[in-house]
């Protein structure tokens, strides 16, 4: 999905998230992680200077011409070797079974289909693969739960790239067939009064249906 604007906004306010906290983030959420990686939504590549020396590949799939084209230089300098492509969360460009881990960050708050989403994620990963997950959520209960709801009702999708405020992600991804091994709900940033401020991040498993290799 095309949306220049936002995504023009969004390589100019992620470096100053990253000092905020969020590189910390990202870090955490690919410590650990190893061998094969397909990462949905890879925006600019924020991600890639956080990848372990133990992953061998990633696979890194951006719809965005814009952000792809930052994905892309940020390639250039990544420790460990990644290849930036075209595709959608829909339809995954990569084989049944041909990753060991899946990383969606700040991606499932915008696609139109969580469940399909989630369904190609599952596909892609082998038997026992890992979904590593970091996504803002809806609140639970109080004012910021009816500001989120209002504002996914009226103009915030239009103008932050069909991002959704209101999600339950983490009840998304078990509904698809993952379960949930660690899970941390913290706000952030902490101190402002940002609608999207609940986050999720985390990490689940493919249910085993044959050995994995």
């Amino acid at each position: 999905m095309k949306h220049p604007i936002f995504a023009r906004m969004y390589t100019r306010v992620r470096p100053a998230m990253d000092r905020e906290g969020a590189a910390e983030h990202r870090r955490r959420l690919l410590a650990g992680a190893a061998g094969r990686v397909v990462e949905v939504g890879a925006g600019d590549g924020g991600n890639f200077a956080h990848y372990p020396a133990e992953v061998s590949r990633v696979l890194a799939v951006e719809p965005e011409p814009y952000l792809r084209a930052q994905a892309l230089r940020a390639a250039a300098t990544a420790p460990v070797p990644v290849e930036v492509v075209e595709g959608t969360v829909e339809r995954l460009p990569a084989a049944d079974g041909s990753a060991d881990v899946v990383v969606v960050s700040l991606v499932l708050c915008s696609v139109r289909d969580q469940q399909a989403a989630l369904a190609e994620a599952l596909r892609v990963l082998r038997p026992g693969g890992e979904l590593r997950f970091y996504e803002h959520v809806a609140a639970d209960g109080g004012r910021l739960e009816t500001m989120q709801r209002l504002a996914d009702a009226t103009v915030w999708s239009l103008f932050a790239g069909g991002c959704h405020l209101h999600r339950d992600t983490a009840a998304a991804i078990e509904a698809a067939g993952f379960v949930i091994e660690e899970l941390d709900r913290f706000d952030f940033p902490a101190d402002q009064p940002n609608p999207a401020r609940p986050h999720i991040l985390g990490r689940a498993r493919s249910a085993v249906v044959g050995p994995v290799v």
